[in-house]
């Protein structure tokens, strides 16, 4: 809806009480929504601040744990109990049984020494098992080392680190762990570089559980760890990850090595936090923007509430001020509803010299003087009409005197006697035709004589460039219509039109009644004229200069000062096509004219 008709559609007391309710309504929700983003963002950046903080802790607390576990792994592959149990059973020396049972037992110690070790084994290439169980069975050598721990740990240099996993070591026996394997060669440095040993230290899930779980991120927070390969160590709810049950983002989530992403999640957000390990897992904390923000309802209702009691207040004050205000106007419009049935013996009583003061005194100083100024008005507009008939008349004659003698004088200049004879005598003709009583309206039968005469001289001027037809219908011969109006029409067809057109060209002067309009067209075959031309023909000053267009402008303003808006010339053109111009005038007949 348009404003500016919304408010002048009501009472100047009634948009001084709704501006003012508007503008303290907008201020209040600009600060309140302002007040409740900044307390958002504050809270958001706190939040997000504290989590990567955790998650920080998270990061240095497994990795401090990896690396004990390393340096276990590194202590036991040093141990010499291992080492001769390995390099006995090499040899092939004998009483490699009891060292098998030295390298258990030594094993043994160290998986009783720490609750959060499952098993540690070593097994090679060559058939060399051991473990830190006597009485369990192992599974067979094959099945051993072709399982991922062991084949990661040949690959790579160092300690090689797995996602969580169920262990089968054992026969019977699975278990949810984390491995730490470890190339043979790696200690062994006086041994064979092809020697294939790996020894294995499992350690319990439930390290890497109670190290995360502890963790709180507001009310649905939690933490996951995932590996580079994509894989989870550690999710609160594994299981419906795998069922697909719950779904995370976990390519986001490798693309980023350090810091916060927002995602949308279905018909929420979630703020994804990450830090990576030396090892490569991605630890990620998961926090709901919404959690964060936690009375974000309380903040919005004190906003709405602060708003709604400020719209009240604003609007008790605008509507008694607006009544003060208003009140000296109410008088005045009274009185100006006087003025307008055309009451002038009124005066309006002055209250006080402000702003309404003084327009009340001018307009007891404007009936004063209306009454005099209305017959000077109307006397001073009749004559002013009539001097601006007459002077676009006036402005007509030179343009088209100027134009007929250029071309005799041209035609004589020749040697052309008998066309200068012939035009002569057109020019004679044309203003004997032209030069009337005084008279504004003429039949369009002369008219369209004196618009004969002009195309005689114009096409001996033009050396027959052109040719001509007229068509009118009889019965609007005798109806009346502004003395030369056709004239700078047709000028205008043969100047913009037909001069620049290569070929010979046609002008077809039209004309006929339309209920009770009469229309008129002049049409040529010309080069034509884009938009910019055509609306630039009806927008011309009065200028002499031939070709200017000024005749078809005043044209125009002489039909619609005389007839009315409704009436006057409109344009229709293609490129290289031509040009039609429409004169549209009321149907008068001599005994109608005003």
């Amino acid at each position: 809806m348009n404003p500016h008709r919304f408010f002048r559609s009501r009472s100047i007391h009634n948009n001084i009480a709704i501006s003012f309710s508007l503008l303290i309504l907008c201020t209040t929700i600009v600060l309140s929504y302002t007040s409740y983003r900044l307390s958002s963002a504050a809270v958001m950046g706190n939040s997000v601040a504290y989590t990567s903080q955790l998650i920080e802790q998270v990061k240095l607390n497994i990795e401090n744990y990896i690396s004990n576990m390393e340096s276990i792994a590194a202590l036991v592959l040093t141990s010499s109990d291992l080492e001769r149990y390995v390099k006995d059973s090499s040899s092939g020396q004998e009483g490699k049984v009891k060292d098998k049972q030295l390298a258990s037992q030594y094993l043994r110690s160290v998986v009783q020494s720490r609750t959060d070790i499952s098993s540690i084994v070593y097994a090679s290439s060559e058939g060399i098992t051991v473990s830190d169980r006597l009485d369990a069975v192992l599974k067979p050598l094959p099945e051993l080392i072709a399982q991922e721990w062991y084949q990661q740990a040949l690959n790579q240099t160092g300690v090689a680190v797995s996602s969580s996993h169920v262990q089968h070591l054992f026969q019977d026996e699975y278990r949810w762990v984390v491995s730490i394997s470890r190339k043979l060669s790696d200690t062994f440095t006086e041994m064979e570089a092809d020697r294939q040993g790996v020894l294995l230290v499992d350690l319990n899930y439930s390290v890497i559980n109670n190290l995360c779980k502890q963790i709180e991120l507001g009310k649905r927070g939690y933490v996951f760890i995932v590996d580079p390969s994509g894989s989870l160590v550690y999710h609160p709810q594994q299981q419906l990850i795998y069922s697909q049950l719950k779904f995370e983002q976990l390519e986001t989530v490798l693309g980023i090595k350090s810091g916060s992403v927002t995602v949308n999640t279905g018909n929420e957000q979630k703020l994804y936090t990450v830090d990576t390990t030396s090892f490569g897992w991605k630890i990620v904390g998961v926090t709901y923007p919404d959690d964060l923000v936690a009375n974000k309802q309380q903040m919005q209702g004190t906003a709405a509430l602060w708003g709604a009691v400020s719209l009240i207040f604003a609007m008790a004050i605008s509507v008694l001020l607006s009544y003060a205000l208003t009140k000296p106007l109410k008088n005045l419009e009274i009185n100006m509803k006087k003025a307008e049935r055309g009451e002038f013996d009124i005066r309006v009583e002055i209250e006080s010299p402000n702003e309404i003061g003084k327009l009340a005194r001018t307009f007891n100083l404007m009936i004063m003087k209306i009454k005099e100024l209305m017959s000077q008005i109307v006397m001073e507009q009749e004559m002013k009409r009539v001097s601006e008939l007459k002077a676009l008349q006036a402005q007509i004659k030179p343009h088209f005197l100027y134009n007929t003698l250029d071309s005799i004088i041209w035609m004589a200049e020749t040697g052309k006697m008998e066309e200068v004879v012939e035009m002569t005598s057109s020019l004679s003709k044309l203003m004997r035709s032209t030069i009337g009583e005084g008279e504004e309206l003429i039949p369009i039968a002369r008219e369209l004589e004196h618009i004969r005469h002009y195309l005689t001289i114009q096409n001996m001027r033009y050396r027959h460039k052109f040719t001509y037809s007229i068509e009118v219908d009889e019965d609007i011969l005798e109806c009346s219509i502004l003395k030369l109006v056709l004239q700078p029409l047709v000028e205008n067809a043969i100047y913009h039109g037909i001069k620049h057109n290569p070929e010979q060209g046609h002008i077809l002067i039209r004309g006929k009644k339309e209920k009770n309009d009469i229309t008129i067209q002049v049409i040529d075959n010309g080069v034509g004229m884009n938009p910019e031309q055509m609306n630039k023909l009806l927008l011309q000053k009065a200028d002499y200069r031939i070709g200017s267009g000024v005749g078809v402008a005043n044209v125009n303003h002489r039909i619609q000062l005389y007839f009315g808006d409704h009436y006057g010339l409109s344009f229709t053109s293609e490129m290289e096509e031509g040009t039609t111009v429409t004169l549209r005038i009321p149907a008068l007949y001599e005994e109608e004219n005003p």
